[in-house]
């Protein structure tokens, strides 16, 4: 069983192969060729694809095999250890091979990156060892994208071609795991083109969506996301929770998303919240301590006044318009 691990790099590069193998199916001359040899005997009717991804099923069905013949074991049989040994050699042989296979995997994407700007280079791309989540998600105006959600940083993309071979555009600023708020939005709270609920029908409502955006408005990105269903959803919702948890462990979970301002799509500099002022100064403190205060109880004096005058105007206005309306 420990030789095993000698197909830790043949699992590790399945996913470069797979690639390579469908641009090569590309071509008419070896597609012909592949057909042909699926309709041959010799084939018994599988396509090339499945014979090279023979070992990696075979493998993952042994620590399967063996517990079933663990079960069927009695207690006092000489061969009980031996089964035990063996289940747990198998799962760390596949927990290895794992492990490799999800850093080739993870690398393989980053290679396939390209940037339109510098800046959205990050060094928390390029020293990603995992991939926890990735695929396709609409935005708000309904356009797809490919999200890379890696061990420290979510990365929008777009895909492209180039000279017939996949590749992704990064999309805008990636948002670092620790500066990444997320929010878990219900169905029909926003229509697929930014408009909130109220404002359309019902059929415009979009479904299965949620909200990813950077902790500081600064950047200024706020990207609403939709999955194709509420499984999808749920499986992006949780992924990115996990990883966002332990930079959030000292924040209340009730004041996570309920002290957020509210923000326009893609645009969070409108209207920035000023801080609340501090408690007054005692009468009794300093000259300028008492000079702030005479200054402070003065613009609220004249506040006061001004807002007296702004409900008197709003009366008359009133008495007035329900004049007019009768």
């Amino acid at each position: 069983l420990p030789q095993l691990h000698a197909y830790k790099g043949y699992c590790s590069n399945q996913l470069a192969a797979k690639a390579l193998l469908d641009q090569k199916k590309q071509d008419r001359r070896v597609q012909d060729f592949l057909q042909r040899c699926l309709e041959s005997p010799f084939s018994r009717k599988l396509d090339l694809w499945s014979f090279l991804d023979i070992p990696r099923s075979r493998l993952v069905k042994y620590p399967l095999l063996l517990k079933e013949i663990l079960r069927h074991t009695p207690k006092d049989h000489p061969d009980l250890h031996i089964l035990e040994e063996a289940i747990s050699i198998i799962q760390g042989v596949l927990s290895d091979i794992n492990v490799k296979k999800g850093e080739s995997e993870c690398q393989y994407y980053i290679d396939k990156l390209e940037y339109l700007d510098e800046k959205q280079r990050d060094p928390r791309i390029e020293g990603s060892k995992a991939l926890l989540c990735h695929g396709e998600l609409k935005n708000k105006n309904g356009h797809k994208l490919y999200v890379f959600l890696f061990q420290e940083i979510l990365v929008l993309t777009r895909p492209v071609t180039r000279n017939e071979r996949q590749a992704f555009q990064v999309y805008r600023q990636p948002i670092p795991v620790q500066e990444l708020l997320l929010e878990d939005l219900q169905d029909g709270d926003v229509r697929m083109g930014g408009s909130f609920r109220g404002a359309f029908g019902n059929s415009d409502k979009a479904k299965n969506i949620f909200r990813v955006r950077f902790q500081e408005p600064g950047p200024g990105q706020s990207h609403t996301l939709q999955a194709n269903d509420v499984f999808h959803k749920q499986q992006w919702v949780n992924c990115i929770r996990a990883a966002v948890a332990p930079f959030q462990r000292n924040i209340p979970p009730s004041s996570q998303l309920q002290e957020l301002p509210e923000l326009s799509e893609e645009c969070e500099e409108n209207n920035p919240r000023v801080p609340a002022r501090g408690p007054c100064p005692e009468p009794g403190g300093s000259a300028a301590e008492r000079s702030a205060a005479g200054l402070d109880s003065g613009l609220r004096s004249h506040r006061a006044a001004a807002s007296g005058h702004r409900k008197s105007r709003e009366k008359q206005l009133s008495g007035k318009r329900k004049e007019t309306l009768v």
